[in-house]
């Protein structure tokens, strides 16, 4: 069983059944038995925007989802600091923001290529240390 580290946009896409993402993030979580990864740094992101949109009870239905095991985070280490400041720098341009950068310095330490995310538009340029490119899931 691999791992697949997962971004915000898929956390509200799940929650959201009016979200343009919803369905085909639905039919991909349905069928996929590999571990979910999620970042710490993407967890208060999720929560703010469940509970602004979707309110108090999409929040605490995410969380319940953590608690029971469904996801798992991971925390960010000193070298996932250094390595997302050297993206944010590097990256300036397309103003990736501290969220993005975190999940792909994360992505390089776990050595996890497939990303679960609605981001296209910057996982799909960036270029990770120890492989050509994401796989950008569902």
């Amino acid at each position: 069983m691999g791992s697949i580290l997962v971004d915000t946009g898929i956390l509200y896409a799940i929650a959201d059944r009016d979200d343009t993402w919803h369905e085909r993030t639905r039919i991909f979580l349905e069928n996929n038995t590999d571990a979910l990864i999620v970042p710490v740094t993407v967890v208060p992101e999720a929560c703010y925007l469940l509970n602004s949109y979707l309110g108090q009870d999409a929040e605490q239905s995410f969380i319940t989802s953590i608690t029971r095991g469904e996801m798992r985070v991971e925390g960010l280490l000193n070298k996932d600091f250094a390595r997302s400041l050297e993206l944010l720098q590097t990256y300036a341009s397309a103003n990736i923001g501290f969220v993005d950068a975190s999940v792909i310095a994360m992505a390089e330490r776990l050595n996890i290529r497939r990303l679960l995310t609605t981001d296209r538009r910057h996982f799909s340029f960036i270029r990770p240390h120890n492989f050509p490119a994401f796989i950008l899931l569902p």
